[in-house]
């Protein structure tokens, strides 16, 4: 089976790593004990565990968490599969609440979860530790229980650096993080090296783990293939690399598999196609296999919120918005568990009436969002202000001409850092609110520019009328008696010709969108701060080349953008797309040299 690269000498070794960290988390483990029930008095052999994890993923899935719980905790303290589920709904809460009690508590059940693990695993004595970081062990002699157990304490130590993010969000706790995500690498590597060693006593036990492996090897290959080159040198400096084609076999195959993980291989294809392409690249996600996808899956989970917010997002992809905000109302009525998961569905349908130019519904979701979300106060204050900046003057009440003042001064207040570094969408957002008051209480176009930075106007292509809407909007603002003068007219100037071109590409108007692409990178000595239109344009020139055949000079273009610009807003972004956009452009020209 196809894997992650990595040198065959340091698999030991970060295998030994895994075990080492894993070993540490054991240190408060009678503390995280007392928080979970009394060991059953008998122990659950590995096909009944099996079985009773997919009967909770079944439930799970179709928004029957209660029930799902009630499986697994009886049996999270002797059983690794009922630990490892357990885990995993305790790192949810902690990720989608950001609550210090539900952090402690994941971090707990996670301790409790690798203890299990390691009593499951195979012990390895010292010298034949000493000989893995030369020769791989005689996998043979693994039992399935054994092989299981290295499987799940990846899973369980992936979810760990998560939490050790969140938990602490210093530089710290970054490198642990990266330590544990790299020993989890090693242990999936060991996994897949495993899978056609061990003499296996069912089909089941060696379907359930290979499912493992699968999802394991092929989203760590397909997370790594879209980072940026600089990041990627990086990680391999460190010791692997990813292979985009190598991830997507292996999600493909989890997914045919009909192993316990088969969801999770679904979660990762659809995540790529509907959400990846459209955020991070020029291109569009596979919506026909999607469709496929998510036909069958809302088969067997009819009410699960997860796949009906990706029907959504499919039909949002498609430009159906109708039938888009139908099914993200439907995702966020479904379930009163989680309500962050009704969060994410009004962040979609904020979008949706954002391209319709239907701002007062917009402003409903945007209010929500900022009073009950807490993934970052500073932009969602800073969103709402600019949704109610793009109502006509005339259309605000005296309290809401009040309040954008307000949501300005705000928002800077709320900035966060991670890891000592500041949120890049965040630092845009406090440089956009001191340009609020430096321009005497005026922004040009926020809700659109927003629209744009999020990869919006791939949807306008699909809505020749919404396209033109936007584009008239534009024109209509940024007319010579709308705009205010001030020291930052050449920066306004520059983001009316970006965004114009954006739209007149999406209306398949390349040669007027070059244009004004043109216009703005013309304009590069006269930008007072807004620099990041420059290379955003040249990227914007270089798709446009790429999409009329021109090669070369899309190539030319997109290097140019890579390597000639630092410093900027939202540079991290670009550098994805870059990445994405080169990678394309360079494998077409090796196929068809091939």
């Amino acid at each position: 089976m196809s894997t992650v690269h990595m040198k065959p000498s340091l698999e030991g070794t970060y295998a030994a790593m895994a075990r080492e960290l894993q070993d540490e988390e054991e240190d408060d483990f009678q503390d995280a004990c007392e928080s979970i029930p009394p060991q059953p008095g008998t122990v659950m052999d590995l096909e009944t565990s099996l079985l009773e994890a997919n009967q909770a993923l079944d439930l799970f899935f179709n928004n029957r968490f209660a029930e799902a719980r009630n499986i697994l905790k009886p049996w999270a303290s002797t059983s690794m599969y009922h630990s490892v589920g357990t885990s995993v709904f305790a790192c949810l809460e902690a990720v989608l609440t950001f609550e210090p009690q539900h952090i402690l508590d994941a971090a707990a059940a996670l301790k409790v979860c690798l203890s299990v693990c390691n009593r499951h695993r195979r012990k390895v004595t010292i010298s034949e530790q000493l000989g893995k970081t030369f020769k791989r062990p005689n996998y043979e002699m693994y039992t399935a229980l054994e092989a299981h157990a290295e499987l799940c304490a990846a899973e369980a130590l992936l979810m760990r650096a998560v939490i050790t993010l969140i938990e602490d969000e210093t530089l710290t706790s970054l490198i642990k993080s990266g330590m544990k995500v790299r020993a989890c690498f090693g242990s999936y590597k060991e996994c897949s090296v495993m899978l056609n060693r061990i003499k296996w006593p069912s089909a089941e036990t060696r379907l359930h783990f290979e499912s493992g492996v699968r999802v394991g090897v092929g989203g760590f290959n397909l997370l790594v293939s879209l980072l940026p080159a600089r990041v990627i040198r990086l990680l391999e400096f460190i010791g692997f690399s990813g292979n985009k084609e190598v991830g997507m076999r292996e999600l493909l195959a989890g997914f045919h598999l009909k192993g316990l993980r088969q969801v999770l291989c679904v979660m990762g294809l659809l995540g790529y196609h509907l959400i990846v392409c459209y955020v991070l690249s020029h291109k569009e996600g596979d919506l026909a296999f999607c469709d496929e996808i998510l036909e069958h899956q809302l088969q067997v989970y009819p009410n699960g919120v997860c796949f009906l917010f990706l029907k959504g997002r499919l039909e949002f992809m498609r430009g159906n918005l109708e039938e888009a905000t139908h099914w993200y109302k439907k995702s966020w009525r479904s379930q009163t568990v989680w309500p962050q998961m009704h969060h994410v569905c009004f962040w979609e349908l904020l979008w949706i009436n954002s391209l319709r130019q239907q701002w007062r519904e917009a402003l409903l979701y945007a209010t929500n969002l900022l009073d009950h979300s807490r993934w970052s106060r500073t932009i969602y204050t800073y969103q709402k202000a600019a949704i109610l900046m793009q109502i006509p003057e005339e259309d605000l009440t005296p309290d809401e001409r009040r309040s954008i003042e307000f949501l300005m001064r705000d928002a800077p207040l709320h900035k966060q850092r991670i890891a000592g570094k500041s949120i890049p969408l965040e630092k845009f957002v406090v440089k956009k609110c001191d340009r609020y008051f430096a321009q005497g209480r005026f922004l040009l176009l926020a809700a659109v520019e927003l629209m744009y930075i999020w990869n919006m106007f791939k949807i306008l292509g699909r809505h020749f009328h919404l396209a033109d809407g936007v584009l008239k909007l534009i024109d209509r603002v940024t007319a010579d008696d709308k705009m205010p003068r001030s020291r930052f007219d050449a920066d306004n100037r520059a983001l009316a010709h970006l965004l114009k071109g954006a739209c007149l590409k999406q209306m398949k108007s390349p040669l007027q969108a070059l244009k004004h692409f043109e216009a703005v990178v013309a304009m590069h000595k006269d930008i007072k701060e807004d620099t990041y239109l420059i290379p955003y344009a040249i990227v914007e020139i270089g798709l446009i080349y790429a999409d009329q055949g021109k090669r070369e000079s899309a190539i030319m273009a997109l290097e140019d953008a890579k390597k000639n610009f630092t410093g900027y807003s939202l540079e991290s972004r670009l550098h994805f797309r870059i990445h994405l956009a080169l990678t394309d452009l360079r494998n077409h020209q090796s196929q068809k040299d091939s």
